[in-house]
């Protein structure tokens, strides 16, 4: 399928939050047949189709989390700081890769044996008392392998297709969300559309939504959507479920989103049969920092394990959400 094995062209390249060029060269290498498109100096990687007035905004962004390098130890370790909300319990024993200047490196981050932990206490190290082992005995070793601080580090990236429509891999937050603007924009590229609309891959998100503050900068969208992950599934969540649809987010920690919108979007869903959902979760979107100028919603598809090595979305709420972009693009007034 299509849209299976894009996502695991986008989802397996690394980019840790201001380290996007893997992915945006990957983004434009696919959107260039189809599109013009432009780089702002943040990094931003924007497309923009129709003309006349701002109409409609899509975000999703193209960072996801993982670990910084900080420094190595005099026995060859490399130490490191969490970018991105990481939780401590899926560090210990992880594979990971190790992004260098001249390629990558396998590294782990590994657990005492059970065998030695004479008190049987089982507790989860905090993240500053753990280090990448990458085989090297020294920090000179280390430095000969190529690495250095402030090179990058992310989770081992295994994609899994379950019972044959279920997708699990790192990063599906919010590399799926990219997938979904590609795919509008092809669909969209010919078609004539009332006023501008412009697709945004943006940067940095998972630090403070930097790269759509920096977009905020520039432009002035009467409808301002971000496409991102939904959270799911627990009691804060509402209904929501994987293979229900699309997800109307409507409230989450950063904002809550233009109710009338949320409404509208709901109906337009409706009359084209495309399944959708509405819930709450927790996070923020890109969408929020819009809020002081323009109508702001946040389109989801539903994730569960979010932030994980085993993030998993249906494949047909992800095809769901690329019929309702595509919908919006045409009919929201």
């Amino acid at each position: 399928m299509k849209l299976i094995k894009e996502l695991k062209e986008i989802t397996q390249l690394p980019g840790i939050s201001g380290y996007e060029e893997k992915i945006r060269e990957k983004l434009i290498e696919i959107i260039e047949p189809f599109a013009d498109y432009k780089v702002d100096k943040i990094g931003n990687l924007i497309v923009e189709l129709g003309e006349g007035k701002e109409r409609l905004l899509f975000m999703a962004h193209m960072d996801e989390i993982g670990l910084l390098i900080t420094g190595i130890t005099n026995d060859g370790k490399l130490k490191f700081r969490k970018i991105g909300g990481i939780d401590d319990r899926l560090l210990l024993g992880r594979h990971v890769d190790v992004i260098t200047e001249g390629g990558k490196l396998d590294g782990v981050i590994g657990a005492e044996a059970v065998h030695l932990n004479l008190e049987r206490k089982f507790d989860t190290l905090p993240w500053h008392k753990l280090a990448i082992d990458i085989g090297a005995e020294s920090k000179e070793e280390a430095l000969t392998l190529g690495v250095k601080p402030l090179d990058y580090a992310v989770f081992k990236k295994h994609f899994a297709v379950l019972n044959n429509k279920y997708v699990a891999t790192r990063s599906l937050d919010d590399r799926f969300g990219a997938v979904a603007l590609v795919e509008a924009i092809k669909d969209l590229v010919d078609h004539d559309l009332n006023g501008k609309v412009i697709f945004a891959f943006t940067v940095q998100e998972e630090i403070g939504l930097k790269g759509a503050k920096f977009l905020a900068n520039s432009y002035n969208p009467e409808y301002a959507v971000a496409i991102d992950s939904f959270a799911c599934c627990s009691f804060l969540t509402g209904d929501v479920k994987l293979g229900e649809g699309a997800v109307i987010r409507a409230i989450d920690n950063s904002a809550i989103y233009t109710r009338s919108l949320a409404k509208n979007v709901w109906k337009i869903a409706e009359k084209n049969e495309i399944p959708i959902q509405i819930g709450v979760t927790g996070g923020g979107t890109d969408a929020s920092v819009f809020q002081d100028k323009s109508q702001v919603l946040a389109l989801s598809v539903p994730i569960r394990y979010l932030h994980s090595e085993t993030e998993m979305l249906h494949i047909e709420d992800l095809k769901a959400l690329i019929k309702l972009i595509e919908a919006l693009a045409f009919e929201l007034e």
